[in-house]
């Protein structure tokens, strides 16, 4: 750990992430703009140092590099030198990596640049070995010294290629080729992993959007082969390392194969959306497995990530002070021979089959990750138990190891709070609720919800990105508007209370003024009330977060129903042309792109219900899998929104199926109403 003999301007940051460099001998900086007019003032170059709390190999080189204080002595004399929350300023972080990228063909944490005063990058790379680090800036500088036309001609040559990598491909294709999702589903079936789920590629990350593209694809298709293979990755996956068998929990990815050995952190992002999946896979299914799921994950936010005030923190460490005081990946999490056989005493034999403590759940130095290779049916029936009697013992594991657990250095916790990803677990605890109906789920989003509504949203209509020690700081990005409409959409659907239809659509109107590029209608990452950096960006591809500009598509269909509004609707369909042909060529990177694709493509309805008991006839709708309807609706009589105009009858509790607002005759029962919807 860094000597508080050093300390640095890192101080007077809230982000755990910086406070963790506050004391090294590196005198970092945080990205602002007086430290970048330093830089162009003393014609100094740049380092500029991107990581997170959470990752591993960021402490790594923290350890061996900015520690050292023969390395801090060649970086304080050579650079101005800025050290970069990732997750506070995402909007550097996307400028970076894409220069990254193009310089190495790959990206990643640590992130580390070196630029010109100006910001332009001009050398870059993740993690580095001390020494290899120490002689590449020492190189550098040595070159801007002697030649620093040589670092200029550079300079510009990159900043032509990010430039370039913001062109779009002017397509506006919507002809029947774009439209037919048939080859689109050849190529993604090429890449899956039949034997553990996911796809191919190895270390393994949970693109949540992917699954919940194959779980819509499936059902309005009647693709039973998807629909299996969703099933088989859905199992897998929860059956692996990266779920926490003892508290609830996925962690960011697994390094092999099987879902087996995480990279132990836990994101907040992850885990909001694994739960919005496992609900609507739940809603689709029943599997009560998926319950179990989505209760303990659940459990685990509630316990680990949940401020007082009912706002999210972003993260758990990988790495947790061992017995000898050293940080170390996965010790909170893993388990050897001789501490379970003690804990579990006669019941070890059946854990150690149940949870694969052999050769196929071995991770190293004696160490196990817990795996299951069964169903609980095949389980109970080899050892010949009732399944009461088995849930108890497994409650009873699960008490005993998570109060073990209690007793270690738990990981390090980044308390921040992000708009986008506290929106992002609000659509997990709506998800839940909707197809579990548990209040406290319920109440715990609407408390979110406010939250959001009262401490990020400022009285100009803007949303503010991170929120810390009382303030919330940071003009907003697309992301955090993306993720708060969406999230207030469905927070109507699930109560409907207008307030969050209107504030969901003062939150678009407000982006559209601010964000959009007229040309492409696409949305821009940073408002433009920001200072602009090297390049304005556009958030396109579906990752483990699906892009800005697809959530933000989606919700211009939804709020195009919801309000009549056809310039909406409009918006939506141009912003998908205009990716239709990166489509083509990379589905599994656009898949929330081809969940509005498929709305497009089928039938999709408008279910209004009015009447007395419209909320309660709302939560059963909920409890299904119907992922081509919006639902609005009123207990009383309300003309103020277009759908539920003239629909109202004293008394009765009506049910309207609609297209484009034209509506069947009412209905007055849930089964009458799914006969309709195609």
């Amino acid at each position: 750990m860094s000597s508080t003999s050093f300390t640095n301007e890192l101080i007077n940051e809230s982000s755990p992430y910086l406070l963790q460099h506050a004391h090294n001998p590196v005198n970092w900086h945080p990205w602002k703009n007086s430290v970048l007019e330093k830089a162009l003032e003393e014609n100094t170059l740049l380092l500029i140092s991107v990581g997170y709390a959470a990752c591993h190999w960021c402490h790594v080189m923290e350890h061996e590099s900015f520690e050292d204080e023969g390395v801090a002595a060649v970086m304080n004399t050579n650079f101005i030198n800025i050290k970069v929350d990732r997750e506070e300023r995402p909007d550097v972080d996307m400028v970076y990596m894409n220069a990254v990228q193009i310089m190495t063909g790959s990206g990643g944490w640590p992130m580390n640049i070196v630029a010109l005063p100006d910001g332009r990058p001009v050398w870059g790379g993740t993690y580095f070995k001390k020494e290899d680090w120490k002689r590449t800036l020492l190189q550098i500088a040595e070159l801007y010294e002697e030649q620093p036309v040589r670092l200029v001609e550079y300079a510009n040559k990159l900043e032509e290629g990010l430039q370039a990598t913001q062109l779009l491909e002017t397509s506006f294709e919507s002809d029947k080729k774009a439209k037919d999702l048939k080859p689109i589903i050849v190529k993604l079936e090429k890449n899956f992993d039949w034997k553990y789920g996911g796809t191919k590629h190895v270390p393994k990350f949970i693109i949540p959007s992917n699954f919940e593209f194959l779980l819509k694809y499936s059902e309005l298709n009647k693709a039973e082969r998807l629909k299996e293979f969703t099933a088989l990755s859905l199992q897998k996956i929860s059956f692996g390392g990266i779920y926490d068998h003892i508290q609830g929990g996925f962690s960011r990815y697994s390094v092999d194969a099987k879902w087996h050995i995480p990279h132990f952190e836990k994101m907040l992002y992850d885990n909001a959306q694994l739960i919005s999946l496992y609900s609507n896979a739940y809603a689709a299914t029943q599997n009560e497995w998926y319950k179990e799921v989505i209760t303990q994950t659940l459990n685990f936010v509630k316990n680990e990530l949940t401020s007082p005030n009912v706002s999210f923190y972003a993260s758990l460490d990988a790495d947790s002070l061992n017995l000898q005081g050293k940080l170390a990946e996965g010790e909170f999490y893993v388990w050897n021979k001789p501490t379970l056989k003690e804990m579990l005493q006669e019941e070890y034999e059946l854990f150690e089959d149940y949870y694969n403590i052999n050769s196929f759940g071995k991770w190293e130095d004696e160490n196990y990750v817990l795996i299951r290779s069964k169903e609980d049916e095949q389980f109970i029936s080899e050892h010949t138990i009732t399944s009461e009697t088995f849930k108890k013992i497994k409650n009873r594991w699960q008490s005993i190891l998570g109060a073990l657990r209690a007793t270690r250095n738990k990981p390090r916790l980044d308390d921040k709070q992000l708009t986008s990803w506290n929106a992002m677990m609000l659509s997990g605890y709506l998800a839940a609720y909707r197809c579990m109906g548990t209040k406290e789920y319920f109440d715990i989003a609407l408390l979110n919800a406010e939250f959001i509504k009262l401490e990020l949203k400022k009285i100009d209509g803007n949303l503010h990105h991170s929120f810390k020690n009382g303030k919330s700081t940071i003009n907003g990005y697309l992301e955090d508007y993306a993720f708060v409409i969406k999230a207030f959409i469905e927070l109507y659907e699930a109560t409907l209370n207008k307030q969050w239809l209107l504030e969901a659509k003062d939150l678009m109107d407000y982006t559209l003024s601010n964000f959009q590029d007229p040309t492409s209608g696409l949305f821009f990452f940073t408002s433009k009330k920001d200072r602009p950096l090297i390049t304005r960006n556009f958030d396109l591809n579906d990752n483990v977060i699906p892009s800005s500009n697809s959530v933000m598509a989606n919700n211009l269909f939804k709020l195009s129903k919801h309000f009549e509004n056809s310039e909406y609707l409009k918006i939506s369909e141009k912003m998908l042309d205009m990716v239709n042909p990166q489509i083509k060529d990379y589905p599994q990177g656009y898949s929330n792109w081809l969940n509005l694709r498929l709305n497009f493509n089928n039938s999709f309805y408008e279910v209004v219900v009015m009447g007395p008991n419209a909320k309660s006839i709302v939560d059963d709708f909920n409890r299904k899998y119907l992922p081509n309807i919006l639902i609005a609706g009123s207990e009383t009589e309300d003309e103020s929104l277009p759908l539920l105009k003239h629909r109202y009858k004293d008394g009765e509790d009506l049910i309207y199926v609609c297209t484009n607002g034209t509506c069947q005759l009412p209905v007055k029962t849930i089964t009458s109403a799914l006969k309709l919807i195609k």
